[in-house]
């Protein structure tokens, strides 16, 4: 199913495509009357930018006079995917960069500015960007193309923690898999926004397709080897989730999904009784999350005379530095899983899939 913009759509089209639009399926809260107004002159002007499409308007032309897309990502995962998918035919930009958390941010009037001069506009949905609704919603009211790369992944794929009830868990890039899906979305909103070139865009999307498959397989393979006793993954937040149902394992979050909670005493407390009854080795920080709370689980467990580590800085709601492995979709799950396998005793190289990882201790 091909998303589409603007548009009166079925039940899993973006969220602004209807005002009546559940809120949990969406990831944008539900309008005020006053929003759903502003939506709703939204379709109209969406469908006046459909139609200039389907007339053969063409993106935006550089200085070598090459004629490219004008795209701009919320978070890196889907920048990243996009500049995969796009290839030649696009400019890709992104909002948040490295250690920015998503949960928190509040767009500037350039980010604004930025939005409203882009030709796509592509973020996460399921409320992962809940600070940047209204920055999303003008941008489609103003005839911008807005797309949820999540919005294709079945319901049934989705978690609901109790900790988010009514909401569904944002963090589906952990799972390689369901990611498919997003680049999915991602390939045919590019399609259907410069027809063009859509043989690159699907040929790119194929290819990158394949490589996150290829991932996901080493992922299961050194994960596999990983003692069933030991598990479990502690971090910073609850942003694990669909990574250990995929591979297998339990996650536990000082926080809950968002970074806006807070972990109290008796949070802390209760886990490192579990830590402790459990024997867990190891517990994990986080790039874009403060780690005050993972030391004070260290200090409760080496109280109770039970020694566990910091396992490793895992990526959870950005990507590593510009310009390192690290820093793309794959080299950041890769270091994941390879992190992860290595401090609960199972089996990885230190270098990772494809021997590219950073040395341990640097990003």
């Amino acid at each position: 199913m091909t998303p589409r913009p603007h548009a009166p759509a079925p039940p899993h089209s973006h969220p602004f495509s209807s005002p009546a639009l559940p809120a949990r399926r969406s990831g944008v809260p539900r309008p005020s009357a006053l929003r759903a107004r502003a939506v709703a002159l939204g379709l109209l002007a969406g469908v006046l930018a459909a139609a200039l499409v389907s007339c053969g308007r063409a993106p935006a032309s550089e200085g070598d006079g090459v004629e490219r897309l004008e795209v701009l990502c919320t978070t890196s995962m889907v920048g990243d995917a996009a500049r995969r998918v796009a290839g030649e035919h696009a400019r890709v930009e992104t909002l948040l960069g490295e250690g920015v958390d998503p949960h928190l941010y509040r767009p500037t009037r350039s980010d604004i500015a930025r939005l409203m001069a882009s030709d796509v506009v592509f973020y996460n949905g399921l409320l992962l960007e809940g600070k940047m609704t209204d920055a999303l919603v003008r941008a489609a009211t103003g005839g911008r193309r807005v797309y949820a790369v999540t919005e294709l992944i079945p319901e049934s794929d989705l978690l609901e923690p109790e900790s988010m009830s009514g909401h569904f868990d944002p963090h589906v890039w952990m799972d390689p898999l369901s990611w498919v899906r997003a680049v999915e979305v991602v390939r045919d909103a590019l399609v259907e926004s410069d027809p063009a070139h859509a043989e690159a865009y699907r040929a790119n999307a194929s290819a990158y397709i394949g490589e996150i498959e290829a991932l996901h397989s080493y992922c299961a393979g050194i994960l596999g080897t990983v003692p069933e006793d030991r598990r479990v993954i502690v971090t910073a937040h609850d942003a694990f989730n669909y990574f250990g149902r995929r591979y297998g394992f339990e996650v536990v979050g000082i926080q809950g999904i968002s970074t806006e909670s807070e972990a109290g005493v008796r949070d802390i407390e209760g886990l490192v009784d579990m830590i402790v009854e459990r024997g867990a080795p190891a517990v994990f920080v986080e790039t874009t999350v403060a780690d005050r709370n993972v030391k004070a689980l260290i200090a409760g467990c080496r109280a109770r005379g039970h020694a566990v580590e910091i396992g490793g800085s895992l990526f959870s709601d950005a990507m590593g530095p510009p310009g390192t492995y690290e820093g793309t979709y794959l080299g950041m799950i890769d270091h994941n899983a390879t992190t992860v396998a290595r401090a609960l005793g199972g089996s990885a190289p230190a270098g990772g899939r494809l021997g590219e990882l950073a040395p341990s201790g640097a990003e």
